[in-house]
């Protein structure tokens, strides 16, 4: 379904940015010990919450992302797969039934 691709590709793109701003931080941290600003310690804690903050964030996203794409499906009257798993079950039924009708008058 290209909506699913959209979405993947959008997800995929935040984690792109969230990767690349992981990397800024680690550059940054790296950085501010060689300039003895911070020590090497404090550097990987800083990092270490910058990226548990990031990844956090980046999961908030995501939910709030197919949150969003649900609504939308659900807006342009798009089915869900349950639903029409459910509908496929119910033809199914219903043609056992015509052909049930169909033998019991050619019998």
């Amino acid at each position: 379904m290209d909506n699913d691709n959209w979405l993947k590709q959008l997800l995929l793109i935040g984690l792109g940015t969230t990767s690349i701003v992981a990397d800024k931080i680690r550059e940054a941290s790296d950085e501010w010990v060689k300039e003895g600003k911070i020590n090497p310690d404090q550097a990987k804690e800083f990092v270490d919450e910058m990226t548990q903050q990031l990844k956090t964030e980046q999961n908030n996203f995501e939910s709030q992302m197919q949150r969003q794409m649900r609504n939308m499906m659900q807006d342009l009257g798009v089915a869900r797969q349950s639903e029409v798993d459910e509908l496929r079950g119910r033809i199914d039924r219903l043609e056992r039934q015509v052909r049930d009708l169909e033998n019991k008058l050619w019998r």
